[in-house]
């Protein structure tokens, strides 16, 4: 009798813990469990986010590499949950129709990798400087600004004037450099061509300065519009020349670097209000990765490009002295930085 008044007493003690540990909000050890394979139903649960991503050049580019870099990088840091799905080769536009979809709403593109003066019109002022002819000397001077504390006040800009983008991090595709159908020996070649331009300001007045006609033109129509002669030459990074085919129409390549193709990849900020504060340190994160290899990739593989373009018979001329052009287009330097001496001069200044 009193082994077995032991044992009912025992399980009475025991009844009596677990009862108290319930009424203080705690768990039995075989409750947690449970919970904790509720909690990962839940997560498993959570819907997926695509984020619909623009990209004007083809996925072999130096940018086009760095997209699919930043893809790679926030579906691995979201576990898949967050996807970023890259529409490249131009198939939704141009960089301005991209940016009139982005800012007009609805959603349709959540993001995008644009030329950073392309958000001039757009409410990015700042950004304008960064496309000032001659103003980077090398790649270095460039990062040097990049990495600077200047640097998130220009990606942030157009969001803080309302346009409705926020830049997301920096990257570059390399220096641009004039194309033709037409033989390029120095800048007095460039007397009188028509040249395509994106309807820049600062682009105009330099093609202006160098004597020849800036004649706009679509990013998707420029090839056609080499080869029937409805412009004579254009202006892009090397790789970008070269992934677009257009030594095809247009072999002779002046190497005069007048403007450090300077990029910024944006999201709306319809789509980055949808975000949580995870997912979106998640895009923030995965910027910084994209941006370092971008950074470590551009030159490289801008040489190698430009190994292959002379190779198979792409006249190729370097610009010893980079002055005389310069010099050229003085005018359109100062007055597109008159408004912002002193901030101008604080890139300048990072060489």
């Amino acid at each position: 009798m009193k082994k077995g008044f032991k044992v009912l007493s025992l399980s009475l003690v025991l009844v009596l813990i677990i009862a108290a540990l319930a009424g203080c909000g705690m768990k039995s050890p075989t409750e947690q469990p449970a919970k904790e394979e509720a909690n990962k139903e839940g997560a498993a649960a959570e819907p997926e986010i695509t984020l619909v991503y623009a990209e004007v050049n083809p996925l072999d580019t130096i940018v086009g590499q760095t997209d699919t870099a930043f893809k790679e990088k926030v579906e691995e840091l979201s576990g898949g949950k967050i996807k970023i799905d890259i529409q490249a080769s131009g198939v939704l536009g141009s960089e301005n129709d991209v940016l009139d979809t982005m800012l007009g709403g609805g959603g349709t593109i959540d993001m995008s990798r644009i030329s950073a003066f392309a958000l001039t019109p757009y409410g990015g002022e700042k950004s304008k400087l960064l496309s000032i002819p001659y103003t980077f000397v090398n790649r270095e001077h460039f990062w040097n600004f990049a990495t600077s504390d200047l640097a998130p006040e220009f990606l942030l800009e157009p969001h803080e004037k309302g346009s409705g983008v926020r830049g997301l991090f920096y990257g570059e595709e390399g220096f641009r450099h004039f194309f033709s159908a037409k033989p390029l020996n120095g800048m007095n070649d460039l007397k009188g061509l028509k040249i395509r331009v994106s309807n820049d300001p600062v682009m105009n007045g330099m093609v202006e300065g160098l004597g020849a006609s800036p004649t706009v033109v679509s990013f998707g129509e420029l090839y056609s519009a080499l080869q029937t002669g409805v412009v004579d030459a254009a202006e892009q990074p090397i790789a970008n020349y070269k992934s677009n085919a257009f030594p095809e129409v247009a072999p002779s390549l002046i190497l005069d670097g007048h403007t450090l193709g300077a990029i910024q990849v944006i999201i709306t900020d319809e789509a980055w209000d949808k975000l949580t504060e995870e997912q979106q340190n998640i895009l923030v994160e995965a910027g910084k990765y994209a941006s370092e290899f971008n950074r470590k990739i551009s030159e490289e593989a801008e040489n190698k490009v430009l190994e292959q373009l002379k190779s198979e018979g792409v006249k190729v001329v370097d610009v010893e002295d980079k002055t005389p052009w310069q010099e050229a287009v003085k005018g359109v330097i100062e007055s597109a930085t008159a408004d912002n001496k002193e901030l101008y001069k604080k890139i300048v200044d990072m060489k």
